[in-house]
């Protein structure tokens, strides 16, 4: 199964797969802390659901990853993609301090992408 990737790939590409899970899962069920900000950076309710579903399929995309790498090769450049958008929706809204909670996010999933490349 992870036979071609690293103690250090694999326990940094679950740490993102439960990263982007847990804050899609957080936006299905309407965290404050997640659409509170959504809300005020102007994303529109009808894209939350979206928003959440891509970031669930990007965290099981990095799961699969472990048995098809290439499936979790383009997961991560998915997720890290996504929140590239993020961190420009914060920056569009004048939000500079919640800026840095994307790239948090978004840390493993590029690290994930380097580890296994």
């Amino acid at each position: 199964m992870f036979a071609e990737m690293s103690t250090t790939a694999v326990v940094v590409t679950a740490v993102a797969a439960f990263m982007a899970g847990f804050s899609g899962v957080s936006i299905f069920v309407r965290a404050k802390f997640v659409v509170e900000p959504l809300a005020e950076y102007g994303v529109p309710r009808a894209m939350w659901n979206w928003l959440g579903a891509a970031k669930v399929a990007g965290a099981v995309g990095l799961v699969v990853g472990f048995y098809v790498p290439v499936i979790g090769t383009l997961a991560a450049i998915g997720l890290i993609l996504y929140f590239t958008g993020a961190v420009i929706t914060v920056l569009r809204a004048r939000a500079y301090g919640h800026a840095p909670f994307p790239l948090v996010y978004m840390a493993p999933a590029v690290a994930a992408l380097v580890l296994t490349w």
